[in-house]
């Protein structure tokens, strides 16, 4: 049975799959690959920016957090891990 990737964000006890109609970015490396950043409503340049994604698992702990951002190359593409912050 394949799964639908998980959104980030949701519990364990719903529907972690993604919505229809909504826009989403895979999350590519760290803590957080292979899960699915809603960015519905999300303007350009909120896009281009990237987003500060809290984890359980961070070089700072939990509650730490993880970046994450379009690659250079693939601006419209998922958004990559460039580490932990604090």
């Amino acid at each position: 049975m394949t799964h639908a990737p998980r959104v980030y964000g949701s519990d364990g006890e719903a529907d972690t799959g993604p919505d229809p109609g909504h826009d989403y970015r895979e999350l590519v490396g760290g803590p957080l690959d292979g899960q699915l950043l809603d960015t519905t409503g999300w303007t350009a340049d909120m896009l281009a920016g990237g987003a500060y994604l809290i984890t359980p698992l961070s070089a700072y702990g939990a509650g730490g957090r993880a970046s994450y951002a379009p690659a250079p190359d693939d601006p419209e593409g998922p958004f990559v891990w460039e580490g932990d912050v604090a």
